[in-house]
């Protein structure tokens, strides 16, 4: 993906701004999940409040961005809605393992699999989709597999945490390839799909008592929150992928990643040297593949 000709700097600049914002969200959503974590709220109620939340902030993105007629569209289509109710079983799984992990005190393990999904999305690529494979695509997959490696010897077992983020949203990926459809469109479908299952539970937990809303405005709001939380980083970083150079977003989307470790790191979090060697080696491939896009654009940019 390559910056619009027609974009103006300043237009350019907003895209930046947008594409750090979105990932900073993403980055820090750790704290927000240990907040309400320290509140009492469980884990499969936050899931159940962002599922209930989001369909709401989703159906205001399609309106905002004009986009109903779509909606429509795709009610029409079958095919379309059964994938969409596959990627909705991806991104439900991949956002039910973060949270566990993070209320676990896996933040560390969650960031590996961030860093190494690009990674796994590149081999699938190559794999699914017969895209060719830089020489640096290679090395950094190379690279990430030894620090996998090194991560199972760290921990004395398969980091299941980051594998099953990197392959959950891998597959995520795959099956949004297949949807003729906008970002914002996909994604009010899985909020759909999820919204019904989530406001059963919430209600099931209000009424015997266990859940946390109307409790207090401070983890009332919160909960409320988990719907913006979810939409507002999807939003910005749909509208500033359109409009950055692909080696921008290539070396943007490991900010989240990098700060889900630091914060890892400050919540005491056991990292030994092992590890240590671990993240070398996948950092080590994040900058191959970094430095591939990078290239891949400057000779796209020298062609055209």
């Amino acid at each position: 993906m390559s910056a619009s000709v027609n974009e103006t700097p300043d237009q350019t600049r907003s895209a930046y701004i947008a594409g750090v914002g979105c990932y900073l969200l993403w980055g820090f959503l750790p704290l927000y999940f240990h907040l309400l974590s320290q509140m009492g709220v469980t884990s499969w109620e936050m899931i159940a409040h962002r599922t209930m939340w989001s369909v709401l902030w989703a159906g205001g993105l399609v309106l905002l961005a004009k986009q109903a007629t779509q909606v429509g569209q795709v009610l029409r289509q079958p095919k379309t809605l059964g994938i969409l109710a596959l990627s909705t079983l991806m991104i439900f799984a991949n956002w039910t393992i973060y949270v566990f992990a993070v209320n676990a005190g896996k933040v560390i393990e969650a960031s590996l699999g961030y860093y190494i999904n690009p990674l796994m999305n590149m081999a699938a690529g190559a794999l699914l989709f017969r895209e060719r494979l830089s020489t640096e695509g290679k090395v950094a997959i190379g690279l990430a597999a030894v620090g996998v490696g090194i991560q199972t010897l760290a921990l004395g077992h398969l980091p299941l945490v980051s594998l099953g983020l990197a392959v959950s949203f891998c597959a995520y990926a795959i099956l949004r390839k297949q949807v003729k459809a906008d970002a914002q469109t996909g994604l009010f479908f899985e909020c759909a799909y999820l919204a019904l299952p989530g406001l059963f539970y919430v209600l099931h937990l209000q009424a015997t008592g266990q859940g946390h809303f109307g409790q207090g405005a401070g983890v009332s709001l919160l909960l409320a929150l988990a719907g913006p939380a979810t939409v507002v980083p999807l939003a910005l970083f749909a509208w500033s992928a359109r409009r950055l150079p692909l080696s921008a977003v290539g070396f943007l989307q490991f900010i989240a990643p990098t700060l889900q470790f630091l914060l890892g790191v400050a919540l005491g979090e056991s990292f030994t040297p092992l590890r240590a060697l671990s993240f070398l080696f996948i950092w080590l491939g994040v900058a191959a593949f970094a430095y591939g896009a990078w290239r891949r654009t400057k000779v796209a940019a020298a062609t055209a």
